[in-house]
């Protein structure tokens, strides 16, 4: 019995979730009595498969066919490393390059497939949680079936750590070139003076209670003293106070900076899901029954417009 994780990569770096990924791999092959397996795909897959070499992987595959991410060339790829090892659960992450390919891999193999998985069990089958309506709900799921597949949703597990002895090896798998129906040319840069949120180490995030987009100069400030970026809940972005790259949450960035500062945010399910996985929850606002408390590692109940303006003048 194995588990085959398929880790992520993207202009030339591992993604977040690679390592996650193993952890979650790895607590679903102690669970089932297996071996837990790692595929990098194209890239440095060989320079990948040393970053993953971490504690409790027993082995790492790597295919060195091609630089970025093809949607044909995983497939095969995985399809090939799949009659190898006769994986009992396969794992992506539950980006858009996973939900590209993990259903057709799961067509393919004839396998269930769970998306957005929050937590994985194992009790004489399969057992995965999702959440739904909003992340209003959590619902359990019991696989029908000796196998699945399953994306993992980013966050929800942390990274796997410490130096591993996995058995590394280069898979040369035979690419049915005939068979690749499109390539990547490049990658289209962020505009300049745009951010990516899911890089930032330290964000401060604004909500409904800023009133007025007039207001956001006050965020502004305090992001300008602290070295900090801006991020927002949903309804600012709708309203246009501030770009779509900006959101945090379900619908936007899922982010897990040191610090992160929520100011006038209430706390819905939505939101709470692109930002839980902060080092550090502060949150301000002046509902002390808001939602956010209950995730918050220190929470300041008053008026915005009182402790920002105080908080400007002690980093100052």
């Amino acid at each position: 019995m194995s588990v085959l994780a398929v880790a992520e990569h993207r202009n030339g770096e591992l993604r977040d979730v690679s390592f996650e990924l193993l952890t979650a791999g790895r607590e679903l092959a102690d669970a089932a009595g297996a071996d837990l397996h790692v595929a990098v795909i194209s890239g440095d897959a060989e320079a990948f498969a040393e970053e993953l070499n971490r504690e409790g992987v027993d082995a790492i595959h790597a295919v060195t066919y091609g630089d970025e991410f093809n949607h044909d060339v995983y497939v095969q790829a995985i399809e090939a490393l799949a009659a190898d090892l006769d994986p009992t659960f396969l794992l992506a992450p539950n980006s858009v390059n996973g939900l590209d390919y993990a259903p057709a891999i799961a067509e393919s193999l004839d396998l269930p497939l769970v998306t957005d998985v929050i937590d994985l069990a194992y009790d004489d089958g399969l057992v995965a949680t999702r959440e739904m309506y909003g992340s209003k709900v959590e619902t359990t799921i019991e696989v029908d079936g000796d196998r699945a597949a399953v994306t993992v949703r980013p966050t929800e597990w942390p990274p796997a750590e410490g130096l591993g002895d996995a058995e590394i090896g280069v898979v040369d798998v035979a690419i049915d070139e005939s068979a690749i129906g499109s390539t990547i040319t490049g990658f289209e840069e962020a505009a300049e003076g745009d951010v990516n949120l899911e890089d930032a180490e330290f964000i401060v995030s604004i909500g409904r209670g800023i009133e007025e987009e007039e207001n956001l100069e006050l965020i502004e400030e305090l992001c300008e003293v602290t070295g900090a970026t801006m991020g927002s809940s949903r309804p600012i972005v709708d309203n246009d106070w501030l770009p779509d790259n900006r959101q945090v949450g379900q619908s936007g960035a899922v982010v897990t900076p040191d610090v992160y500062i929520a100011i006038g945010i209430s706390g819905a399910v939505q939101h709470v899901a692109g930002m839980k996985g902060s080092d550090t929850i502060i949150a301000i606002n002046t509902d002390p029954n808001a939602p956010i408390f209950d995730i918050a590692d220190y929470g300041i109940v008053g008026d915005l417009f009182e402790v920002v303006p105080a908080l400007i003048e002690e980093f100052e």
